[in-house]
């Protein structure tokens, strides 16, 4: 092998090598979260850690790639029909009753695209501001309010002619208690039209009348705007009880 061939395979080997050394220190200087030279392959889960996410929210400083794709707002088909649909993307994580209110808690992740519609078609009547007050105060016992540092609310009331008056609870925590409502009192909204955005950690109630069936289970999760968690059928046993 002549010289000329000697070097030039050295050299390529030294590339490689350099090349290797950067790729381990740029994931060590990352370490223990994953470095963005995989990201292509990985879930978004795995792409951006729980942990990492947390850190980014304490601290304030937060990853452009992830906020870009926490901003996400992808179209929705809204079911034709009176069904009541999602309020949120997530989980269901309980179907209970506390004091007379039926109500249904969809748990948001880091993951989950964070912008919120209405179940129903109807009218805002009301929107009130419930701030970390509840930290202290009367209702922290709801079993949905127990998992927030010093929860923050904003309470969307919508007067439908079908389902009667539906609320629906967007919920953070002190430590985010960014909350956005576009629609204003008054005003009609369609179902599975754009409500609000949480930012970061969150939480959506759906409040909801007396007797209804969900169509859908603990555990279960749910894309807003198009789930359907209360079927139409269910109107039969609100007639004659709706304002």
């Amino acid at each position: 092998m002549s010289t000329k061939k000697v070097s030039k395979a050295i050299y390529g080997q030294i590339v490689i090598l350099l090349l290797c050394v950067l790729t381990v220190g740029y994931w060590a200087v990352r370490f223990p979260y994953p470095s963005p030279l995989i990201f292509d392959i990985l879930t978004p889960q795995k792409r951006w850690p729980t942990d990492q996410v947390a850190d980014w929210v304490i601290s304030g400083d937060i990853d452009e790639g992830f906020m870009s794709f926490f901003y996400r707002d992808p179209d929705r088909i809204v079911p034709e029909g009176l069904d009541m649909v999602a309020p949120a993307d997530g989980e269901i994580r309980y179907i209970d009753e506390k004091d007379g209110v039926k109500f249904m808690v969809i748990a948001l992740t880091f993951w989950d695209v964070h912008v919120q519609r209405s179940p129903v078609g109807g009218t805002v009547v009301k929107i009130e501001d419930m701030g970390d007050t509840l930290m202290d105060g009367e209702g922290l016992d709801m079993i949905y309010l127990q998992e927030k540092m010093s929860p923050v609310q904003k309470v969307v009331h919508i007067q439908s002619e079908e389902w009667g008056l539906v609320k629906v609870r967007l919920l953070t925590s002190l430590l985010a208690r960014r909350l956005e409502v576009w629609p204003k009192v008054g005003e009609k909204v369609e179902k599975g039209q754009k409500l609000g955005r949480i930012h970061l950690g969150s939480t959506v109630v759906v409040d909801y009348p007396q007797g209804l069936e969900p169509a859908v289970k603990i555990g279960e999760r749910v894309v807003a705007g198009e789930s359907i968690i209360f079927a139409a059928e269910e109107l039969k046993k609100l007639e004659g009880t709706v304002q």
